[in-house]
C-alpha cells in the first residue's frame, strides 16, 4: 500500500512526545506523506485534559508516590493503572474514531502510552489503518503494550524485551531514537556563542529540565555563574521559573535566560555541557556531540531512562540541588575523558531506520521530494 497519510497520537504532559513524533513526521516529509499530530491528552475531551495534567504534575512532586503508581500499577501491570488506561481509552474512544474518519490515515504511529490503547481498539474494532508505536523510553510499562499493533521501535535492547514482558511474541525493532532536523543543522559553536554574546573562551553550559522546567534551575545558575561558567538556562513553560532566572540574568552578565523557546540548537551548539533532566534532550545533545549531566529529578520511568543514558556513555548524575549540579559541572568538565563525546557518525540513521520500519510493515513511500521546507508535510490539528 503506498503510504500517503500518517497520523501521530502525541500527549501534551510536557514536550517530549511531540518532540518524537515530529521528528519521525519529518522523516515523511520529503517523500509527500501528509502527517497530522494530535494530542491524545485534549481528545479525552472536557475538563479531562487539565485535570491530568494537574494530577501528573502533582505525582510528580511526590517522589515516594510516582515511584509506587510506577513500579507497582504501570510496570506490574496493577488493577488501577488498567483502570486507569481503560477509562482514558473510553473518554477518547469517539474523538479519535471522528478524527481517523475525517483524516484517513493508513498509519497510526502513537508516540504516547495512552494513544496506544485508544489506537489498537479501534483497530480491532474494523479500523483499516497499521499501527506502530514509537518509544523512546527505555522501559515500557503495561499501557504501551497491546497485542495487536503492528510494529513497535523502541531505542535498546532492553526495551525490546520489556516489550516482550507482556507479549512475548511482539514485532520489536531497535532504532535510533528520533531527532528533529533543526539539530542536524545546528550553527557552528563559534557562530552560536556570537549570537548569543557568550565569548569564545569561557566555559558555558546550558541547563534546562524539560518543558516544564523541573528542579532548582534558578539556584543552579547562580552557583554556576559563581564558578565563573556562563549559563544558558531555559525555563520552558514554568513562568515562575522563568521570571526568576530573568531577575537573575538582570543581576548577573554570565546567565542568558530564556522562558519557551525553539532555538535550542543554538544554545546547545553553544554550550560545552546539557545539564538536564533524562529524556529526549539527551539524543539532541548526543547528536550534536555535547555530554550531559542529569539532574535526577523525574521519578519512575525518569529514573529509567537515567540510567540508560549513563549507560550510554559521555553523562553522570547529580542530586536536585544547586551543589550537587555545579560540583558535577566542575568535575566533568574537568575531565576530558568524560566529557568528549563525539557527534552522530551518521547523524540521519534515526530517520533511515524509520522509514525502513514504515516500508517493513508493508507500506510504500512515494518518490523523495526533497522541498527546501522539510516540516511542510506536517501538521499540528488537536
Amino acid at each position: 500500500m503506498r503510504l500517503r497519510r500518517v497520523m501521530f497520537l502525541s500527549g501534551s504532559l510536557g514536550k517530549g512526545h511531540d518532540v518524537v513524533a515530529e521528528a519521525c513526521a519529518a522523516a515523511l516529509a520529503p517523500y509527500s506523506v501528509e502527517s497530522t499530530v494530535l494530542d491524545s491528552m485534549r481528545l479525552l475531551g472536557g475538563g479531562a485534559a487539565a485535570a491530568g495534567d494537574w494530577a501528573f504534575k502533582r505525582l510528580l512532586s511526590v517522589t515516594a508516590i510516582y515511584d509506587a503508581f510506577h513500579f507497582s500499577q504501570l510496570r506490574d501491570d496493577g488493577r488501577l493503572g488498567r483502570a486507569a488506561d481503560r477509562a482514558a481509552v473510553d473518554k477518547m474512544h469517539r474523538a479519535l474514531s471522528r478524527e481517523i474518519d475525517r483524516f484517513g490515515p493508513q498509519l497510526v504511529v502513537p508516540v504516547f502510552a495512552t494513544g496506544a490503547g485508544a489506537a489498537i481498539r479501534l483497530k480491532r474494532e474494523g479500523g483499516t489503518f497499521s499501527t506502530m508505536v514509537v518509544m523512546t523510553d527505555s522501559f515500557a510499562h503495561r499501557m504501551w503494550v497491546h497485542e495487536g499493533t503492528d510494529a513497535f521501535l523502541v531505542t535498546s535492547a532492553a526495551a525490546a524485551e520489556s516489550v516482550r514482558r507482556y507479549w512475548p511474541e511482539a514485532p520489536v525493532s531497535v532504532v535510533a531514537a528520533p531527532v528533529r532536523p533543526e539539530f542536524y543543522e545546528a550553527p557552528p559553536r563559534a557562530e552560536a556563542r556570537s549570537r548569543l554574546g557568550v565569548p569564545p573562551d569561557v566555559s558555558c553550559v546550558l541547563l534546562m529540565s524539560g518543558a516544564w522546567g523541573l528542579g532548582p534551575l534558578d539556584e543552579a545558575s547562580e552557583a554556576l555563574s559563581a564558578d565563573g561558567t556562563w549559563v544558558l538556562a531555559v525555563a520552558g513553560t514554568n513562568t515562575t521559573m522563568e521570571r526568576s532566572l530573568r531577575r537573575l540574568a538582570d543581576r548577573q552578565p554570565n546567565i542568558v535566560a530564556f522562558g519557551y523557546t525553539d532555538r535550542v540548537p543554538e544554545l546547545m551548539s553553544a554550550c560545552d555541557v546539557v545539564v538536564t533532566s533524562s529524556g529526549d534532550t539527551c539524543s539532541e545533545a548526543r547528536t550534536l556531540g555535547r555530554g550531559i549531566i542529569l539532574i535526577d529529578v523525574v521519578p519512575g520511568h525518569g529514573r529509567e531512562n537515567l540510567m540508560h543514558e549513563l549507560e550510554l556513555g559521555g553523562a553522570t548524575a547529580c542530586l536536585p540541588n544547586a551543589g550537587s549540579i555545579a560540583r558535577a559541572v566542575r568535575s566533568f568538565l574537568g575531565d576530558p575523558q568524560r566529557s568528549k563525546v563525539a557527534p552522530a557518525a551518521d547523524p540521519r540513521a534515526a530517520e533511515k531506520q524509520f522509514l525502513d520500519a514504515v516500508r517493513a510493515i508493508g507500506f510504500e513511500l512515494p518518490e523523495n521530494q526533497l522541498s527546501a521546507n522539510r516540516m511542510g508535510g506536517s501538521r499540528k490539528t488537536v
